[in-house]
């Protein structure tokens, strides 16, 4: 981790406090070399002064709206328990009576509740909480250094206990690993119970280019290895029944590699039919599904009703 002093901090509506990220995701996009990071990827890159740089910029803005963060880098980052730059940076927020949507998958935010609480009565805040798969194990080996599914439902539960709307990220979804009915079934079970309004899902996949490619391939021969060493290939609680089912086939490298080859959107061959499903489950359960309509509620910022001037 290093420390530096940004120039600016707002483009123009959102916000990445932090550059790199220590949750492991195996998929990780943003390791892609196409964002030219030039340090590794879990030395992370902390803008000490964002707090400073957001107020100076709500300040000087005329109009209010929505401030959001977490596209780039999970806002919630292990460090961020010390630091607590993300806390004074929602603390401003409310200071200037904007509204704040974040991304993370980290149940550390669960701290600034009171914060996103205190926001929203006065104008609007989202937590948004990405779920890939409804497996804890599975969720232990894709996302390694991050709470597991099961804890994020809880947050969201505590979301919805205290009025603070929530979408989930169903992104993204691993071919061969978690693009199952049961899968879908499983997340939507938990957005409906946890009272989420909104999932986004980009289709049934993932996307891979030079960086994050090469990341995920070397993840998957590291879990298929541990697998092997613990007796029978992807056995035992400790790698998980989703890769016991691929045991004595080729490894999962090689058939991303012979399947998709070097292409950037990874589709899965039950795509099709996993987006009918999970449209129907989330009609079913009154949940919005989508892309650009729920990222289009989540940007209305609810501008106060004008007040009527009284007569006398």
């Amino acid at each position: 981790m290093h420390f530096v002093n940004a120039k600016s901090i707002l483009t123009p509506h959102s916000m990445n406090i932090y550059r790199g990220c220590t949750h492991g995701c195996i998929y990780c996009d943003s390791r892609s070399k196409c964002y030219q990071f030039t340090h590794d990827f879990e030395d992370i890159e902390v803008k000490q002064n964002a707090p400073e740089l957001l107020e100076e910029a709500l300040r000087k803005k005329r109009k209010r709206c929505m401030i959001g963060t977490g596209a780039m880098c999970d806002p919630y980052i292990p460090a961020e328990k010390d630091l607590c730059l993300m806390r004074r940076c929602l603390e401003i927020i409310e200071k200037y009576s904007f509204g704040a949507t974040l991304q993370t998958k980290s149940d550390l935010v669960i701290r600034d509740l009171d914060i996103l609480e205190r926001i929203n009565r006065k104008t609007k805040a989202v937590v948004q909480m990405t779920l890939t798969t409804a497996d804890d194990a599975l969720s232990r080996l894709v996302e390694p250094c991050v709470c597991p599914t099961s804890r994020r439902f809880e947050v969201l539960c505590e979301c919805r206990a205290r009025g603070i709307p929530t979408v989930v990220w169903f992104s993204p979804l691993l071919p061969f690993l978690n693009d199952t009915q049961e899968n879908v079934d499983g997340i939507v079970d938990y957005c409906a119970r946890a009272g989420v309004k909104a999932i986004i899902c980009f289709g049934i996949g993932l996307t891979l280019r030079e960086g994050n490619r090469e990341y995920f391939y070397d993840a998957l021969d590291r879990i298929a290895a541990r697998g092997e060493a613990s007796g029978v290939a992807g056995s035992g609680a400790e790698v998980c029944s989703v890769f016991a089912a691929l045991a004595g086939q080729p490894s999962l490298k090689q058939r991303y590699i012979k399947t998709f080859g070097y292409n950037y959107i990874v589709s899965s061959p039950r795509e099709k039919e996993l987006m009918a499903h999970l449209a129907e489950k989330c009609r079913a359960h009154g949940i919005m599904l989508g892309t650009d309509s729920v990222f289009k509620w989540m940007e209305e910022f609810p501008e106060p009703a004008p007040q009527q001037l009284e007569l006398f």
